[in-house]
């Protein structure tokens, strides 16, 4: 393996399929993710999971916290500081109900699977600290979706700091995935007094890494990733603090990546959008190449 770019062994018959017309793409379910920064001595690290082998879906592999949008956050009132509702969901090319749930789903999976909360009792302060027997009985209850979101943060009083999320980048999962999300991707800074933790029943491991240390091992096959999460460490090598990376996310492009998949001169070509170092070459009866 030249690098830790993880396919899975069915994709090359599953892209024949979509090629051929005989495989109907499944709709997308929305998603948020999270790269979570804090400042070192040289340039910022990032939080990140190693997924279970044992998940369906990309096993092994490491990733940021995230996961699906929970429907149940979409019009409820909630606190919320930082930028409107209607900026956000012009921000994320979505309705205000939508972008709200989104934002929702992104705070709330740093949360569960972390152990970080980007939310506070007034508009401009953060919880400082979320261990204790009562936040890890919200927190599992919130995993078991025992209750929403915006629920948790009425019960507890809380704002949502969404001034404390920048959103950076947005992919989706290729048509020929038996899985698909619509994920955007988010920048956030540690918050003062919190500490992470490996909270999360998908992950076997964590790891504070500087991005470009993550690219590296990516490059010489020691760590395991989706392209999505390749792309994003090898964008935020650039920047030198987390502030510097939230301060540069609102000019980020939101256009969405979406995979390709065409045949040409008897192979299955597998290309992103602006992503060349992706492309895969597919024989025909073959793995990816």
């Amino acid at each position: 393996m030249a690098n830790g770019q993880w396919y899975p062994p069915e994709w090359p018959e599953r892209i024949r399929a979509l090629a051929e017309g005989t495989l109907t793409p499944v709709v997308p379910k929305r998603a948020a993710t999270v790269m979570l920064l804090r400042d070192t001595d040289s340039t910022p690290a990032v939080h990140m999971l190693r997924r279970r082998a044992s998940m369906a879906f990309a096993g092994g592999a490491y990733a940021y916290p995230g996961g699906g949008v929970d429907p149940r956050d979409d019009d409820r009132q909630i606190g919320w500081a930082g930028p409107t509702r209607a900026w956000w969901a012009s921000r994320l090319d979505v309705d205000e109900t939508s972008a709200q749930a989104i934002v929702c789903a992104a705070v709330r999976e740093t949360y569960e699977e972390a152990g970080v909360l980007l939310a506070g009792a007034t508009p401009d302060t953060v919880v400082g600290d979320t261990t204790g027997e009562g936040w890890e009985a919200d927190r599992a209850a919130l995993v078991a979706r025992d209750f929403s979101f915006a629920e948790f943060l009425d019960r507890r009083g809380l704002v949502l700091r969404s001034d404390l999320l920048g959103a950076w980048t947005r992919w989706i999962t290729p048509e020929f995935e038996p899985r698909r999300y619509d994920t955007w991707f988010f920048v956030a800074a540690l918050p003062e007094g919190q500490r992470t933790r490996n909270a999360s029943t998908e992950a076997d491991r964590t790891v504070w890494i500087r991005p470009q240390d993550a690219a590296a091992a990516y490059d010489k096959g020691d760590l395991l990733m989706m392209p999505p999460t390749v792309a994003t460490l090898r964008q935020l090598r650039a920047y030198g603090t987390a502030a510097e990376a939230l301060a540069a996310a609102p000019g980020r492009d939101l256009t969405p990546v979406l995979a390709k998949a065409r045949l040409e001169d008897g192979e299955l070509v597998l290309s992103w959008p602006g992503h060349d170092e992706f492309t895969k070459h597919i024989p025909t009866g073959g793995a990816p190449a």
